[in-house]
């Protein structure tokens, strides 16, 4: 019997190990980085192993059609490194080609439609899957995409919640895209519980096995992206598919009572919670009740300067780069934070003005070693543009639709540049010694530098466990602009809800399904004494914790 009542009120306790753990939202996926690191994988093989098996049992929302962020701990030397996994726009999609389409600023629509083949960008996923593994990983890459492998050819039974998310884009996306039958059964969704196959991810995974990523930007998988692309109408082609390179960058941090929070640069959207970081520490919020609509308020008055300014800053930084160093200083936090009334919500927030002198999944291993990989992956809207590459089983993002279409913007659409991206990986270590104190993400559009900020306030200043953590409803603005809706998720006491609308909050309780937009977190914790690590996953998913 199948209970669709999505009230998360059972307790869940937190998972613990010292061999290692993995934490995703696909039990399947967790299995697989399990089984990659009993084979003798780290961190970095078994989080790519669970990445692909993820495109397999999740397609939803994810896959090697897609993009992907990592942070890889490294325990030896405490480094860390940036992995942008990122695509760029195509070489011949430009402004002056959509004005002339009819889109921009002085064309009838300002942006253009969620699942327009112009929206897509190079799938980066690949090849930053592969070089994770080449960079740090232990395995061959056909070890790694062995269990995604299997899982797609024998199949798997789809989980409930996917099911629930399955059936919503295959109504939204999948119906109308082209090949999108590929990730039905008989041209209808699966559901909960039923077996579903996927030959055509089968053979793609396969490829790259032997291949690696060249298998996937050159020959035959870069032909059918292409050639699905322009039936579609796109632009996208296989110059474009040689092209792409992932690159390693220089994480962006700051530290908050005693830690460090550490997130992937631009184009990805960790400033904001950086930002929001430092702005709460300028206030009285870590004395104040957790859910209390005091603490609230600045949480969101914080989120809300942050993303005034991540929103313009935040953009390609080859073409575009953003003011990081003025941006992160505590003496921009403390002006910024004088923009804060403590009374009443300010929907009008401006960016600031600093003088120098960005539907996913996230998934987070820590091996027995003590190496630890933040990873994220995503279509963005479920199933991206719901276009699948004929035979490979796998849909193409929309990731371009983040793109500006204001040439005068930072973000502007331009040809072989990145888009703003808001799928963001996370790590915390001890400011003292740069020990890791936790990996962990929040995926969800918009939600995520949120969720980062609520969940690492939730270890850092209430002290809870990751499940706790977890289980613990948040707030979200919902379209992460500065003057955006407030969605309160049940669970927030009413008086809360009642006193932050009273302070001029616009806010909209949200409960069930919906509840989807306050994103899906994992997090593995590690006790600096013992060294015993603590997971937790996400009750708003299907997934768990597991350990080796």
């Amino acid at each position: 019997m199948i209970n669709d009542d999505l009230a998360f009120n059972s307790r869940r306790s937190p998972v613990l190990s010292r061999e290692g753990l993995v934490a995703t939202s696909q039990p399947l996926a967790v299995a697989a980085g399990i089984h990659v690191l009993r084979k003798g994988g780290n961190a970095a093989d078994a989080a790519v192993a669970a990445a692909a098996a993820l495109n397999v049992t999740e397609p939803t929302s994810t896959g090697i059609g897609g993009d992907c962020f990592a942070l890889f701990y490294e325990a030896k030397t405490g480094r860390i490194s940036a992995l942008n996994g990122s695509g760029r726009a195509p070489a011949k999609l430009t402004l002056q080609k959509l004005r002339n389409e009819g889109y921009g600023v002085y064309g009838r629509q300002m942006e253009l439609p969620p699942y327009h083949p112009y929206t897509i960008t190079v799938p980066g996923a690949c090849a930053g899957w592969c070089d994770l593994v080449n960079q740090f990983g232990r395995l061959k890459m056909a070890d790694v995409l062995e269990p995604a492998i299997h899982l797609a050819e024998s199949g798997f039974p789809v989980a409930p919640i996917t099911a629930h998310f399955w059936a919503a884009g295959g109504e939204r996306q999948l119906a109308n895209a082209l090949n999108g039958r590929e990730l039905t059964i008989d041209g209808r969704t699966p559901r909960a519980g039923e077996v579903f196959r996927n030959p055509g991810l089968a053979k793609t995974l396969k490829v790259v096995a032997e291949q690696g990523k060249e298998g996937f930007y050159f020959g035959e998988i870069a032909h059918a992206i292409a050639a699905v692309v322009k039936q579609a109408g796109g632009c996208l082609e296989e110059g474009d598919l040689a092209a792409h390179q992932s690159t390693w960058e220089e994480p962006i941090s700051t530290t908050y009572r005693g830690y460090r929070l550490w997130e992937c640069p631009p184009n990805g959207q960790g400033l904001a919670a950086l930002l929001a970081l430092n702005i709460l520490e300028q206030t009285e919020a870590h004395k104040l009740a957790p859910l209390s609509a005091e603490r609230l308020h600045l949480e969101i008055e914080a989120m809300r300067l942050a993303f005034a300014d991540t929103r313009w800053f935040v953009a390609d930084p080859q073409t575009n780069p953003a003011p990081l160093k003025e941006l992160l200083s505590k003496d921009y936090a403390a002006v910024r934070a004088l923009y804060i009334d403590r009374k009443n919500a300010t929907l009008d927030q401006k960016r600031g003005s600093p003088v120098a002198a960005s539907d996913t999944v996230y998934l987070t291993v820590v091996d027995a070693e003590g190496n630890a990989c933040s990873f994220i992956n995503s279509n963005y809207m479920g199933f991206g543009t719901g276009i699948v590459p004929k035979g490979w089983g796998f849909t193409l993002q929309n990731r371009g639709h983040n793109f500006s279409l204001d040439p005068e913007h930072p973000n502007a659409l331009a040809p072989n540049k990145r888009p703003y991206h808001t799928i963001i990986p996370a790590l915390l270590t001890h400011a003292s010694d740069n020990r890791l104190f936790a990996s962990f993400g929040v995926m969800g559009g918009f939600m995520q530098p949120q969720g980062h900020l609520q969940v690492t306030l939730g270890m850092i200043v209430d002290h809870l466990d990751p499940q706790a953590v977890l289980d613990r409803p948040r707030f979200c603005i919902t379209d992460g602009t500065a003057g955006g809706k407030v969605a309160l998720e049940e669970g927030i006491p009413f008086a809360t809800l009642a006193r932050l609308a009273q302070m001029g909050h616009p806010v909209v309780p949200v409960s069930g399904y919906a509840r989807a937009l306050f994103g899906r977190g994992q997090i593995i914790l590690q006790d600096k004494a013992s060294g015993v690590l603590w997971g937790g996953s996400d009750p708003r998913a299907d997934g768990c914790a597991m350990s080796v």
